[in-house]
Formats: C-alpha cells, sequence, structure tokens
C-alpha cells in the first residue's frame, strides 16, 4: 500500500484542509471526490483495512464471489428439469478462495486507488488518526488541520460476551474468507443476513453448517411468513437452523469447538471444527479520541447524527457504518457525498431513506423496500396486502423454480405503496 500513498511536504500543522477524513471505504472515497470537485483539499486517513473498506476486502466482494461460486457447485448437481443429468464437487476449496482474493485485490487499485491518483485535490496517507480538537487531527505524532472533518471508520463484527469464545481462534466475516482449507462443520452465532449469506455459501461448497439464533426465528425484524419460508428453503439444503438459543460457555477439546447451550430449557451440546461469530456489528471508534472533543457514541460504539450526517459539532461528519444507520455499500457513498456537500458549503441538505432498496443474498434472495407488516401497524397505518406466489409467475414457472413469493404493502388511506417485499432466486432483480 505504500507505494499509492501521496506524500505531502506540508510541515506539522502548518496547512489547513478543507476536510480530514478518517477512514478509507466507500463512504471516505465518495467524501473526497466531492469535495475536491468543489474545489476542496482533501486529507484521507486511513488505517486498519486495506483503502476499500469492508465492501471490497472483506463483504460485498468476496462474499459475493463464494456465493456465486458455491451457485454454480450447487445447481450443477440439483438440476431442476428432467432430462439432464450433471455432478459438481468442489476439487480445489484452496483455489476457489484464491480467485476472490485476487479479485478484491483488483478491485482495491482499479476501484479505489487509481480513481484519486491523478487528483491533485485529494492526499491519502497510512497511519491512525485520532482527534485533537475541532479542527485537528493527528496521525502518529504529526498534526493535520482542516476546516472539517469527517469520520468514516466503518464497522467491524460485534463479539458477544460469552464464557470461553475470546479464548478460542473464532472466524468472523473479517477471517472466514481467507481459509485455505474447507472446515468440516462450521458453526454460525446469529441469524441475521451475514450469518444466513454465509451459512448457505459455505454449505453450498461442502460444508456441513449449523446455524444458532438467540431469537425465535432468524431475521427476526421481518415478517414471520418470510423467515418460515426462507428457513425452510435453508434446511432443504441440509443447513441446520437452530432458534431460541442461550449460548452458554465455548470451549476447545482436541480438533472439536464445543458449544454448550440452552434450548427448550435443556443444556445441549453442539460440536464444530470452527465457529463464525456473525451476532451483529459495532462501530470502529474506539480509539479516536472522540470523547477529548466531546462526541459520544452509543453502545455499540455507533456515533449518532442528525438528518444532515453533522454529529453534536457542526463542522464534524459522520459517514456510513459507523453511524449503525443503513449498512450498505450504496448508502455509504450516499452518505458520503451529501456530508462533503454540506461541509463545503455549510449546506443542511438531509437524507433520505423512504425508498431505500436492499437485498440479502440468499438463494432465494430477500429484497426489500420501505415499510413491512410490523412497521406499518407501529406507524399507525391501515394498510392492505397483496401477495403472490411465485407458483402463479409465468417466468417462476418456466424456470422451474417457483420458490418464494411477492408481497405489497398498500396504505388504504392514499392508495399509496409503503413496502414491498419479494422472495425469490433473482429477487434483486426484480
Amino acid at each position: 500500500m505504500a507505494g499509492i500513498l501521496k506524500k505531502t511536504s506540508r510541515k506539522n500543522g502548518s496547512d489547513k484542509y478543507s476536510l480530514l477524513i478518517i477512514g478509507g471505504g466507500s463512504a471516505a472515497f465518495a467524501a473526497a471526490l466531492k469535495a475536491s470537485e468543489m474545489g476542496g483539499k482533501v486529507l484521507m486517513v486511513n488505517d486498519g483495512l486495506p483503502i476499500g473498506g469492508t465492501c471490497v476486502n472483506v463483504g460485498c466482494i468476496p462474499s459475493k464471489t463464494l456465493i456465486r461460486a458455491g451457485e454454480a457447485n450447487f445447481h450443477a448437481s440439483h438440476m431442476h428439469f428432467e432430462g439432464i443429468e450433471a455432478q459438481s464437487q468442489v476439487s480445489d476449496f484452496k483455489r476457489v478462495v484464491q480467485q476472490q482474493k485476487e479479485l478484491v485485490a483488483d478491485m482495491r487499485q482499479h476501484k479505489y486507488v487509481d480513481v484519486i491518483s491523478d487528483d491533485p485535490n485529494i492526499h491519502l496517507i497510512r497511519g491512525h488518526g485520532r482527534m485533537i480538537s475541532d479542527h485537528v487531527v493527528e496521525v502518529d505524532g504529526k498534526t493535520y488541520k482542516g476546516d472539517n472533518i469527517m469520520i468514516a471508520t466503518g464497522a467491524g463484527p460485534f463479539v458477544p460476551d460469552i464464557p470461553g469464545l475470546r479464548e478460542i481462534d473464532y472466524l468472523t466475516n473479517e477471517s472466514a474468507y481467507e481459509l485455505d482449507d474447507k472446515p468440516d462443520h462450521l458453526v454460525i452465532l446469529g441469524g441475521r443476513y451475514v450469518s444466513l449469506e454465509n451459512a448457505q455459501l459455505f454449505r453450498r461448497l461442502g460444508v456441513k453448517v449449523t446455524v444458532l439464533q438467540r431469537s425465535e426465528r432468524i431475521l427476526p425484524t421481518e415478517d414471520p411468513d418470510i423467515t418460515e419460508d426462507l428457513s425452510k428453503y435453508l434446511q432443504d439444503e441440509g443447513i441446520t437452523i437452530v432458534t431460541g438459543v442461550k449460548l452458554e460457555r465455548v470451549y476447545p477439546v482436541g480438533d472439536e469447538v464445543v458449544l454448550k447451550i440452552t434450548h427448550n430449557g435443556e443444556e445441549q451440546i453442539i460440536k464444530g471444527s470452527h465457529i463464525m461469530v456473525a451476532t451483529g456489528r459495532k462501530g470502529n471508534t474506539n480509539a479516536l479520541n472522540l470523547d477529548h472533543v466531546g462526541i459520544h457514541t452509543n453502545e455499540r460504539g455507533y456515533i449518532p447524527v442528525d438528518d444532515t450526517l453533522r454529529t453534536n459539532k457542526s463542522n464534524i461528519f459522520a459517514v456510513g457504518d459507523v453511524t449503525g444507520e443503513q449498512q450498505f455499500v450504496y448508502t455509504a457513498a450516499y452518505e458520503g457525498n451529501l456530508a462533503a456537500e454540506n461541509a463545503m458549503t455549510k449546506g443542511r441538505k438531509e437524507k433520505d431513506y423512504r425508498v431505500l432498496p436492499w437485498v440479502i443474498f440468499t438463494d432465494p434472495q430477500l429484497a426489500g423496500v420501505g415499510m413491512n407488516e410490523r412497521e406499518a401497524k407501529e406507524a399507525g397505518i391501515d394498510y392492505e396486502i397483496a401477495k403472490l406466489s411465485l407458483g402463479q409467475v409465468p417466468r417462476a414457472m418456466a424456470a422451474r423454480d417457483t420458490r418464494g413469493f411477492i408481497k405489497l404493502l398498500r396504505n388504504k388511506k392514499d392508495d399509496k405503496l409503503i413496502g414491498a417485499r419479494i422472495l425469490a432466486p433473482e429477487g434483486s432483480e426484480l
């Protein structure tokens, strides 16, 4: 990475930037490009994950690459059409993983580093940034001044306080895609999108998988009809899903990891070769010295912001996953762009997520926009449901894959669509 950093001749604290950005992911890059476009000088400080942040390095790109690899392996030996026979196997797990590593390195270079390499207004340095004052950031002993400061340090895996867990070599999304050898039995803690995507991709690559979820349903914030159907489809592929679990203790026995759990009031033992922790996220804010400048975080380390993406300090912004709100790569870029414009103009443009689409890349995929039934009820909306099984959709019938349904929510009062959920093999496209 050292080869791509732009050296500056500025003396310690002798020059002022329009925008100082701590972080190097999608939100940071979008903000830097916007500020430069508006004539500002930008300093971007990156530490932790390499340039590109979560999406490129340990999130979207590696996971979706392996999801596609798993799909290719699974569908080759699970034909929907009669008269076609095929077989598939994972003959070289290490090579499958290596391909995504190569793609990650290529995209990190071409989609991030090269984009700013010729921009004279953007300077990138490697190092740990920490707040010294409302306008000063310290990086490895040197200080830099800025009219505005933006915190875009992202989020990382939240590891629950389970006795014994921190004493074993557990996996997270930041390490699971580095494995050279295929796990024999992967036990995944958690039942939301990170857990489910990984459960299916590893299962389709030939790994025995068990999912342990604390709540009574996977994806507990979604409607029961969605989670019940998705659970069935995952279980049909051989994934074991246990809900309503209390994790008591974790400990190693030989080459195995043993989990002591309570389920339905009874103690049980589950053994696996590997444990993956997918129990949520936390803000990467511990070492930023935020308290020193009066910026507070919540219990998960996230930074509260207003609708203009400002913190409680008017010239200090927080964007992307570090706010704990919409943790998607495209919302991070949107927020970086919006906050940079507000910073450069002292503007008050507000974020708007009323029609934000999202997707969980299981198979079938779960895509959504707007409210679900629970949210509509909590908002006191008198709504009507229109629900269509994929068994009634000609395209799905032609593909011989009718798993899932389409559900729309309409506000009876004004006849407006207030939400949609699509559980379908190509739900993201719809």
